[in-house]
């Protein structure tokens, strides 16, 4: 059975602006100093799938930056350009629908562009095992990580825990809980966080769409009877801004997981979702006193800061717990421990017109 890899790489990463930009948002960053997250995701990937079939799909906004910063890894055309962000229903839908009628049927690996992984070689087995899991059984497949602390910033899989064996049965999906909930999933022993990688044929995952959100599989089926031929485009641009957004967590892998249909892979490799400023310190190295700076800065008497200059000189004195980040047209300066909150600053500006700052 063919093998395809699709990378997710249409969000706008608001929580990293004014770094991330809607034409370069954080998959188009290199916030580990050692590549862009992208790329990064597109070589963790090439590990399982041959180049020629991995598929990024991104926004109409973005896709001139994306051809550009995958140039010599991914074909330009299998870089797919969503007219508009209609959540992962859509997003993965489009991608299985593009496989399905152009190349034929095989199994998906779907992953985020812009999760960070410390044990590449760790993952890599992981996703060869949630392959042949995937070509075995009619069965959606998913990677949960083991939690290291009770988060409330991510989803949780319930899984039967008494299942031998490393592919378990998930019971139920779980939404962000609170602080007192998410200690108790972490504590029972019976739950992991959900990565949001996926791993199923792509034929399935349009059955499941089919049944469980049709509106979807429609809109969806339209887009697919105009593939190859010239109104492609035009139907595309025509269908995919009026798809319902969902995502695939609430349009398919609840309603599945509840009738049995969702595997779930156990997976230890290092796993971050680096989604905000605060969380730098998985991508470098504090320096003595927690500090991470970058660019041209200066601090003195400064503690558990971030700091990020791009252009000019950025220095700081007897502060702490605070994140200051300096591009050529605006600087931002938040709480590190309010840094999941600098997207209410992208919402502002947006509602006051100045979309040149977005």
């Amino acid at each position: 059975m063919k093998h395809y890899g699709i990378i997710m790489a249409g969000g706008g990463g608001t929580r990293f602006w004014p770094l991330s930009r809607q034409k370069t948002p954080k998959q188009l960053l290199n916030l580990s100093g050692k590549d862009l997250m992208v790329n990064e995701a597109v070589e963790r990937m090439a590990t399982v799938i041959g180049k020629s079939n991995i598929f990024i799909v991104t926004a109409d906004v973005q896709a001139p930056a994306m051809i550009t910063a995958t140039q010599g890894k991914v074909f330009p055309g299998n870089i797919l350009a969503e007219p508009a962000a209609r959540n992962t229903a859509a997003c993965i839908g489009y991608s299985a629908m593009e496989i399905l009628r152009k190349y034929g049927d095989g199994v998906m690996i779907i992953t985020p562009a812009d999760h960070y992984i410390e044990d590449v070689p760790a993952l890599t087995e992981i996703f060869k095992s949630a392959i042949l899991t995937a070509e075995e059984n009619d069965k959606l497949v998913t990677i949960g990580l083991k939690p290291t602390f009770p988060s409330t910033g991510f989803g949780y899989i319930k899984y039967d825990h008494e299942t031998d064996g490393e592919v378990k049965s998930v019971i139920e999906f779980r939404e962000k809980p609170d602080e007192e909930t998410a200690k108790k999933y972490v504590e029972s022993g019976r739950y992991a966080w959900n990565s949001g990688m996926f791993i199923w044929k792509a034929s399935l995952i349009l059955k499941k769409l089919e049944e469980y959100a049709p509106d979807i599989y429609e809109d969806l089926k339209t887009i697919g009877d105009a593939m190859n031929t010239p109104q492609e485009q035009e139907v595309l641009h025509n269908v995919y801004p009026n798809i319902r957004k969902i995502s695939i967590d609430y349009a398919v892998m609840e309603p599945s997981a509840a009738n049995g249909d969702v595997l779930v892979i156990h997976g230890d490799c290092g796993w971050n979702d680096v989604g905000s400023w605060d969380m730098m310190d998985i991508l470098h190295d504090p320096d003595e006193n927690g500090n991470i700076c970058l660019g041209d800065v200066m601090t003195v008497n400064v503690k558990d800061a971030v700091i990020y200059s791009s252009t000019r000189t950025v220095t700081a004195v007897d502060v702490e717990n605070i994140v200051i980040v300096e591009t050529p047209d605006a600087i931002m300066v938040c709480r590190k421990d309010k840094a999941q909150e600098v997207k209410k600053i992208v919402d502002a500006l947006n509602e006051v017109g100045r979309r040149e700052l977005l």
